[in-house]
């Protein structure tokens, strides 16, 4: 029987494509005087290129930026209003809210494991109003370890109290998320995206709707 699910949240329950598509479309309008000389369709691709969704931290997005636009703010100043800023922007996968109450009216615990930084991240998971759903969330800086480390798997478990085989992990990344904690015994849901084309999982969906009808089977068993 499953009694918990595990989520990671970038790509998974933020819809983080749509979320820094948001921001950088206002950071253009908010700093404009110092950017007008920038086509807005160019500022916007070349940040979403340099991002590299997510895998690049910001400061060397900016400085790259910077320095192919000719860019007369500091590096310091971008970076700021991107820490300042990203979270009003933070847009959630549909379903999202009703997919985690449901869960968490079946009585199955919740979890959530995301690498980055503590803070930062904290403030995105508060932005989409679902903090208070989850009994254990575990960032990779405030953690010391990070995904796909299996210790990081065995850490949430642990704080849940449930063992890997009664939970299942839900997350987009084919090996930080999927191959990651089906090695630590856990069944796996992938969540569809643009990236990857084909991976290995117990599960796939493309709407988070999805999951409940996943748990309903899974629970019959």
């Amino acid at each position: 029987m499953i009694r918990a699910v595990i989520f990671d949240l970038d790509g998974t329950l933020l819809d983080r494509e749509s979320s820094v598509l948001s921001f950088i479309e206002q950071q253009y309008e908010r700093l404009k005087p110092n950017l007008s000389h920038i086509l807005k369709e160019n500022y916007v691709q070349r940040f979403i290129e340099l991002d590299n969704h997510g895998y690049v931290w910001k400061d060397k997005v900016y400085q790259q930026l910077i320095q192919e636009f000719s860019i007369k703010l500091s590096q310091e100043a971008m970076l700021e209003d991107y820490l300042q800023e990203i979270k009003q922007s933070c847009i959630p996968f549909i379903n999202l809210h009703s997919m985690l109450h449901n869960l968490k009216k079946q009585g199955l615990k919740l979890g959530m494991i995301t690498n980055g930084y503590g803070q930062f991240q904290l403030d995105n998971i508060r932005a989409l109003a679902i903090e208070d759903v989850f009994d254990v969330i575990l960032i990779s800086e405030w953690e010391g370890i990070k995904k796909p480390d299996a210790k990081i798997f065995d850490r949430a478990l642990s704080k849940l109290e449930v063992s890997a085989n009664e939970s299942i992990y839900v997350g987009d990344h084919p090996f930080n998320d999927v191959e990651a904690a089906s090695k630590v015994g856990m069944m796996t849901i992938w969540k569809r995206n643009d990236t990857w084309q084909s991976v290995e999982a117990d599960y796939i969906i493309e709407n988070l709707i999805e999951i409940l009808d996943i748990l309903t089977v899974l629970q019959r068993t």
